[in-house]
């Protein structure tokens, strides 16, 4: 269950890390937490990647231990909430919910609390890496995963403990989320892809830090996203916008001539060139 050590130093592992699995179409078992890994080093650098891989494989062996063979979906649900928030004490922050760190793997870890999404991914590598199938949902608001055995499925929140939710729960939350008028439909139980899931949690962080006028270090993470998922033209934009923001002139352009290079609809493009001849004049 424990993996290879990491041979190179955080830094080098994260970048590396992060241009491989841009090339990747489907996440194997760790890449997921592997990525949010490499992505939380790019803003608290450190060189114990090992050590937050390694207590990932202690969680996968006390998952391991803790089930019987030919185990239920809800047998491994309540094995999982067991290992995750009663042996290893991690809870969703509802007390500092805007916490950067909430968005962070490392600081996840080390703290022992964190948003849905972050909290989400490890538990979706811990039931993946020990031959379950887990994925994220596309639930407006609130992630939740869906952990699927021997073709029975259930919704788990893994904010509240990992607790399973029923159609009453779903609608419930989905109500408070999204309005009182909405209902559930099919779209709510699909998964979303690996990458989606990572690209969330960056948003997160983004959202907040452009919440407090922190716009250069919202360009950094716009920047790791990209690094992820460099085929997302609207990521380029957003990074061509920013640094337009803060003056840093050069970068801007560069991003936003990617981005028109990229942007298949008419209008944005033309905003967007815009946008260029109007920052190529202050080059000037």
């Amino acid at each position: 269950m424990k993996r290879d050590p990491i041979a190179t130093s955080g830094e080098l592992w994260a970048e590396e890390t992060l241009n491989r699995l841009a090339g990747t179409e489907h996440f194997a078992p760790g890449d997921l937490s592997d990525g949010a890994l490499a992505l939380a080093l790019f803003d608290a650098p450190s060189d114990r990647v090992d050590f937050y891989r390694d207590h990932i494989s202690a969680l996968c062996e006390d998952l391991s231990g803790a089930l019987e063979t030919g185990a239920t979906a809800e047998a491994v649900r309540a094995a999982l909430s067991h290992v995750l928030f009663g042996l290893h004490g991690y809870a969703g922050d509802s007390e500092t919910y805007d916490d950067l760190q909430n968005a962070n793997l490392v600081r996840v870890i080390d703290r022992r609390k964190g948003l849905p999404v972050a909290l989400g991914i490890l538990m979706t590598d811990v039931a993946r890496l020990t031959g379950f199938a887990m994925d994220g949902l596309d639930f407006p608001g609130h992630f939740l995963l869906r952990l699927e055995v021997g073709g029975e499925r259930i919704i788990i929140d893994p904010f509240h403990s990992g607790t399973g939710m029923d159609a009453a729960a779903l609608r419930g939350l989905l109500k408070l989320t999204a309005g009182v008028d909405a209902e559930l439909q099919p779209m709510h139980y699909e998964a979303v892809s690996d990458r989606d899931v990572l690209l969330r949690l960056q948003n997160n962080i983004k959202l907040r830090l452009i919440k407090a006028q922190r716009v250069d270090q919202a360009v950094g993470i716009v920047e790791s996203m990209l690094m992820l998922a460099p085929d997302r033209a609207v990521l380029w934009r957003e990074a061509g916008m920013m640094n337009a923001h803060i003056g840093n002139v050069k970068s801007a352009l560069s991003a936003l001539e990617t981005y028109v290079d990229r942007e298949v609809r008419d209008a944005p493009r033309l905003e967007a060139e815009g946008v260029i001849a109007e920052l190529r004049s202050k080059l000037n």
